[in-house]
């Protein structure tokens, strides 16, 4: 095999508990994962000569500090696969967007190459690898819905039924450092005290320090909210997002979306599609 063009999915954050802070500074936190069937595509093809290559600029993001760039140079590391890549993101997701674009990047980049490279490595030793990259990117390497502790390294399998979402993407590009920074921020929230949640269960504990800055996510909010009794921001901002039964009412939803605003419709992902990469 020579070459491979292979999905990397957005995710949504159903809810985000901020459950403390650990002494490195790190916050600990609980948090429902769901991959979408939306995102970016990522071009792979194989090198002889050992170089790992960007071949698109992304704007704002230089190749030492892209994900996906990163993700190949570690994978090269810890198997010593003499191969190179030349790797080329179509991107879709937004950035400072609260869906993981990044890390799902680098974990695709991470399952493309265990079949690109034939390197073959079982998805623990993936996820391993993936854990230095960014707290989300195992959870695209695991492949299912999973509720994330800790600093998000700890991953438990859930079953979610599929539904309908519409996802606004208001025009700012939220920093989650800033919104984990905040003064005003929960960091003691209750936790899930079980597996199965009810529609619209939990809350963002994010959510009202990022309201508080960009007025774009609240007016999205309340036009989610005339649509669904759900609406909630995804990870640190700045998308939000609804779920629906039917696709046709996620339509209707986004459509209403205020002037200025991005967006798109989604389904939820009961896999991964690279889940039979590892």
């Amino acid at each position: 095999m020579r070459a491979l063009t292979v999905p990397a999915p957005a995710k949504l954050n159903l809810f985000l508990h901020v459950t403390g802070r650990r002494p490195d500074g790190y916050h600990t936190l609980e948090t429902l994962l769901v991959a979408l069937d939306w995102g970016d595509t990522i071009g792979l093809a194989c090198r002889e000569d050992g170089a790992i290559a960007r071949r698109l600029d992304l704007p704002g993001v230089p190749a030492e500090r892209d994900l996906a760039v990163r993700a190949a140079r570690a994978m090269q590391r810890e198997t010593g696969c003499p191969r190179g890549v030349d790797i080329v993101v179509t991107k879709r997701i937004p950035r400072g967007a609260g869906l993981g674009g990044g890390s799902s990047d680098a974990a695709s980049v991470l399952l493309g190459l265990n079949r690109l490279w034939d390197v073959r490595l079982p998805r623990a030793e993936l996820a391993r690898i993936a854990l230095a990259l960014g707290a989300d990117v195992p959870f695209f390497i695991l492949g299912e819905p999973a509720i994330a502790r800790g600093i998000g390294e700890r991953l438990q399998p859930v079953t979610l039924p599929a539904m309908w979402v519409a996802v606004i993407a208001p025009p700012v590009e939220v920093s989650t450092a800033a919104m984990f920074a905040a003064p005003e921020l929960t960091r003691d929230g209750a936790s899930v005290k079980m597996n199965v949640f009810s529609e619209g269960y939990g809350r963002n504990d994010l959510q009202p320090v990022a309201v508080a800055r960009f007025p774009d996510i609240e007016a999205a909010l309340g036009v989610l909210r005339g649509r669904s009794g759900n609406a909630r921001m995804t990870g640190s901002g700045s998308c939000v997002f609804a779920s629906f039964a039917f696709e046709a009412d996620a339509r209707a939803a986004l459509e209403a979306r205020p002037p200025g605003t991005q967006g798109f419709v989604a389904r939820t992902l009961a896999h991964h599609p690279l889940a039979g990469f590892a």
